[in-house]
């Protein structure tokens, strides 16, 4: 039998399954209904839909919203929190900011963790490492029991300067071990070992208030793979563009937030290479949320801090995406102005857009493009049969009516503002920066990318738009793309004239140590693990700083700053090569590589697409209602030239070519949209 690998992207809407087969390179995909109560119900359905024997698979990635969708809803397990006496409201307190400055009525979500839970003992460390009041061990197993009889389930101990002396966090949890045997403990110095507290406190909060739920559901997923016949490593995508195995999980778990949206943008940066583009926007529209991130010079753009909720920081490196709320479900309505909203409210799976007849009422992206009969009748290969009488009657109902349109005109309309909604994502991410999009290629992938994208490139003024083969499960495949990853820090503040350079090696030692011994407990080889070191450094007396790679040997230092100075005048435009420099923090990642798949690659390429599978009339805003020719993608050949209007339709996504425009299946079986009269 074919050995297969399987990789599964958990979205709001539809749970995508990607099959990759090692032996003639190809790419099954099904799609199943996403079930929020419980995730692992719709990935176990997507592996029976998609006949996946699991002796077969030699390896299974996964990206999931469990850990995501706990930060939101907070049906978090009993927690506790123990801090230094004095800094209990630190993690209330915050840093004093809020979302939105100037509405006095909107709020900062409080604390994970209630005041009432978080508890205070004797103990002081200073910020040189020095204990000024050792730990008062008899008040902390006092605590412990009453911890104990409150039955808590997992605590954050977080002490002051525990990132230059964590002897007094390792101590409170050993004694929170004994007393306290079935609890998981969170050490801020172990999750996070950087100074600012609210950083380092919220972080190690995030982590203990995630550890029962999300190791409970990786251990019950991966019991369930084994006994389908599965013998691998379940691999579990991260916020970082890496993949953990279930026993690093336990320890982070915090990582695993914002997991499936790092899987779209690693295979955008995958597609833009292939395609020889150093240049491109990632567009994932889904049915819930639409995720941009920015491919620049070939490399995805990270950030260290990050949130799901504003005023709740998780300092790890995280790709840097931008999600709004416009998806195929997200519902258009009119507010109290009288101006047409799309978004960010979402019918979600259930009850879904008024086309999925399930009881929704209200009109969304996806009912005004099956009413401009831009997509056929069913979705996810039929998974969704499609009502176009319930799409036609909640547009004209919510929208056309009140508004005096007619119902083409307010379809139109309702795409028109969800359209111009991502295109502003996209200014956000490039022109904000002072990057000109038209120098990008915009990647168009989700369930609903493919529609939108030829639009969505036309306001920005983006020549070229580039669909995937299989737009749909393109997050998924991401997950097939990972290597394991873990990225360690720790703080190292010393001008540069000052280093010893034998002491700077030992630090970045003792880092490697950590690095390749949590790669050897994921059963890393030796000769698949790398890695890789950096630095951050800033000019002295700055607060932020900027992270460069740096090598080995007695140079590396020297080599480290001048490539600071050249970062330094990228992001900010001015350097100053004669104030001193500062190296603030020291940075390992440790990479564990994984097999990749090898995509196929067409061997002649055929200009003629064939034979349509048939003709419809399809509403373009210019031009009315037109004849549109509706070919099947998979035996659409590399190398067909299509001329606007067109419609690729496929299991997983619909590719909306407008007038006025001409695209080409590319060697890679991607469709390249050129936004030029045809």
């Amino acid at each position: 039998m074919s050995q297969i690998r399987v990789a599964v992207d958990v979205g709001g809407t539809f749970t995508d399954v990607c099959i990759f087969n090692e032996d003639d390179r190809s790419i099954r995909v099904t799609k199943v209904p996403s079930t929020p109560a419980d995730p692992m119900a719709a990935v176990m359905s997507g592996i029976k839909r998609g006949e996946i024997d699991l002796h077969n698979v030699s390896l299974f990635s996964h990206g999931t919203t469990v850990a995501t969708n706990a930060l939101i809803t907070r049906r978090f397990p009993k927690a506790a929190m123990v801090t230094t006496r004095g800094f209990r409201d630190v993690i209330e307190i915050r840093d004093g900011t809020k979302d939105n400055l100037w509405d006095a009525y909107d709020d900062v979500p409080g604390p994970y963790i209630r005041r009432r839970d978080r508890f205070e003992v004797g103990e002081r460390v200073d910020f040189e490492g020095n204990v000024v009041t050792p730990l008062d061990e008899e008040e902390a197993r006092k605590l412990a029991a009453v911890l104990r009889r409150r039955q808590v389930s997992t605590v954050a101990v977080c002490f002051i300067n525990s990132f230059a002396n964590p002897s007094h966090e390792r101590r409170m949890r050993q004694i929170l071990e004994e007393e306290l045997p079935e609890a998981t403990i969170s050490a801020s110095a172990e999750v996070l070992p950087e100074i600012f507290e609210h950083d380092r406190f919220n972080t190690a909060v995030s982590n203990a208030v995630l550890a029962p739920l999300v190791s409970g559901y990786v251990n019950r997923l991966s019991g369930a793979l084994r006994e389908g016949g599965y013998r691998g490593d379940l691999l579990l995508l991260h916020s970082g563009g890496g993949s953990m195995t279930p026993r690093m999980v336990e320890q982070y778990p915090v990582r695993l937030a914002a997991s499936g949206i790092a899987a779209g943008a690693i295979s955008a940066q995958f597609i833009a290479e292939q395609c020889g583009m150093s240049h491109a926007v990632g567009l994932d529209m889904g049915g819930t949320s639409t995720d941009i991130c920015l491919v620049n010079d070939g490399e995805l753009r990270t950030t260290k801090e990050w949130q799901v909720e504003y005023g709740h920081p998780i300092i790890f490196p995280s790709i840097e995406v931008l999600t709004i709320g416009a998806g195929g479900g997200s519902l258009a309505h009119i507010d109290i102005a009288g101006s047409l909203r799309n978004g960010p409210q979402s019918a979600g799976a259930d009850p879904g857009p008024a086309c999925y007849g399930n009881g929704g009422t209200a009109p969304t992206n996806t009912d005004a493009n099956i009413a401009l009969n831009r997509l056929g009748s069913d979705l996810a290969g039929g998974a969704k049969r499609l009502d176009r009488d319930a799409a036609l009657d909640a547009i004209d109902t919510v929208i056309g009516k009140p508004l005096a349109m007619s119902t083409e005109q307010a379809a139109c309309a309702i795409l028109k503002v969800a359209n111009a909604n991502m295109a502003d994502a996209v200014r956000l991410v490039s022109i904000r920066r002072g990057l000109d999009p038209r120098d990008f290629a915009l990647i168009a992938f989700g369930g609903a990318g493919a529609l939108h994208g030829a639009e969505v490139a036309r306001e920005l003024g983006i020549p070229t738009v580039i669909v995937p083969p299989n737009p749909g499960v393109t997050s998924a495949m991401g997950c097939l793309l990972v290597d394991i990853r873990h990225d360690l820090s720790e703080m190292y503040s010393e001008l540069v004239g000052r280093i010893d350079s034998e002491d700077l090696e030992q630090h970045f030692g003792a880092l490697e140590a950590d690095a390749a011994g949590r790669l050897a407990h994921e059963r890393v080889t030796a000769e698949n693990a790398v890695l890789q070191r950096k630095i951050s450094m800033r000019y002295h007396g700055q607060w932020r700083s900027l992270m460069v790679p740096v090598n080995r040997g007695p140079e590396a230092l020297a080599q480290a700053v001048q490539t600071f100075h050249e970062q330094h005048e990228k992001e900010y435009a001015f350097r100053q090569d004669d104030q001193p420099v500062e190296v603030y923090q020291l940075h390992v990642t440790g990479i564990g590589r994984t097999p990749k798949p090898s995509f196929r690659r067409a061997e002649k390429l055929v200009a003629d697409p064939g034979d349509p599978l048939s003709v419809r009339s399809v509403f373009f805003e210019e031009g009315g209602w037109q004849q549109t020719p509706v070919y099947e993608r998979s035996t659409t050949p590399a190398g067909a030239r299509i001329i606007g209007p067109a419609v690729i339709s496929q299991l997983d996504s619909t590719t909306l070519i407008p007038p006025g425009t001409q695209a080409e299946v590319d060697e890679w079986f991607n469709i390249r949209i050129h936004l030029k009269e045809a």
